[in-house]
């Protein structure tokens, strides 16, 4: 089988992983003894994105380019779960940075795919982190569970302050995220940009892939607009049948990657797509799917690419960047534009 077959399997089998994990759930509680060693973020060794060298998010798909080298806005991308416990050593409550197959695995998948979406509008940060286990979002050990997101969210905090202390130097910046990476980046909007200097600072948040209350911050307002700044951007994308049925969370936000807007029932056409990204990654592929807003969630119709067939989930939560690539990618092109203006 070659390789962009597996990868299309991958995306259909992801989200049965779950289940699957559960076996390999840590056999007793969380252990600070057993935690790994903190990063030190002076070293570039630990972060998965930096302007100071090359790696997976400086890379285009065709007829895009990399733009980090003359941006005037900074991105600090928060990744998703990559540490999924399906291979010997990795059913510990945390991963280690220095996890070199692990990392390896970030880079080629969210790094590459969602990461690289925002070199055309700026630098990109994107730390390694103690990443918490799959399983936190599963397991029945609550206590363990929040020590373990508490144990990665301290990295990420860790590294965007050393990012603020050493290469920001008072620059516009973005935060994006996905999946457990928006868990940990609305702790951070909230704790450490929300109602402090630093949100003068905000462009916008990308909080994809994870719920964000309406009522959960008090003074950083959702995007309603394409170019609104000093706002943020969530959704999660279902298959829209399915969804119709399942989908009420009416208090979620949701915002339309293809509109912008948050108006419930507000269809966005496949033609609006201006590109998505699947295998191959240099291929771009317009009209990949459309965009609803309902009930709290994105309803999108089942992506044609090839090799489609295969990707049979309603669940379409490892697509919620790369089905929409081009599109927030100019989307966040657009914002800063408007912040430098100001």
């Amino acid at each position: 089988m070659d390789n962009f077959m597996k990868y299309i399997l991958f995306l259909g089998l992801i989200s049965l992983l779950s289940p699957a994990c559960r076996s390999l759930n840590p056999a007793s509680p969380f252990d600070v003894k057993k935690v790994p060693a903190v990063p030190d973020y002076a070293q570039l060794r630990n972060w998965a994105a930096h302007p100071e060298k090359k790696d997976a998010a400086d890379r285009t798909p065709n007829g895009l380019r990399d733009e980090q080298a003359t941006a005037a806005v900074d991105v600090f991308f928060i990744h998703p779960t990559t540490y999924l416990g399906t291979r010997g050593g990795e059913n510990n409550w945390n991963a280690a940075v220095d996890n070199a197959r692990l990392n390896a695995t970030t880079d080629s998948s969210t790094i590459l795919f969602q990461a690289s979406i925002f070199n055309g509008v700026g630098r990109v940060f994107a730390p390694r982190y103690r990443q918490a286990h799959l399983n936190v979002f599963h397991s029945d050990d609550k206590v363990s569970n929040q020590q373990a997101l508490d144990t990665a969210y301290a990295d990420v905090a860790a590294a965007f302050d050393y990012y603020l202390k050493h290469w920001n130097k008072g620059r516009p910046f973005i935060i994006a995220s996905h999946s457990q990476g928006a868990v940990h980046a609305k702790t951070l909007l909230l704790k450490v940009v929300e109602n402090t200097p630093l949100q003068k600072q905000l462009v916008a948040g990308y909080i994809v892939g994870w719920r964000v209350e309406r009522d959960f911050f008090k003074n950083l307002p959702p995007c309603t607009s394409p170019d609104q700044t000093g706002c943020y951007c969530s959704w999660r994308t279902w298959k829209a049948k399915y969804g119709r049925r399942k989908a009420n969370e009416p208090n979620s936000v949701c915002v339309n990657p293809l509109s912008w807007t948050i108006t419930e029932g507000e269809y966005a056409p496949k033609s609006a797509n201006r590109g998505g990204v699947v295998r191959p990654f240099a291929t771009l592929r317009p009209g990949l799917t459309d965009a609803e807003v309902w009930r709290g969630f994105l309803l999108a119709d089942k992506p044609k690419f090839p090799g489609s067939i295969l990707f049979v989930r309603k669940n379409y939560h490892i697509g919620d960047f790369n089905l929409y690539y081009l599109n927030v990618r100019e989307n966040a092109q657009a914002r800063a534009a408007a912040f430098l203006k100001k």
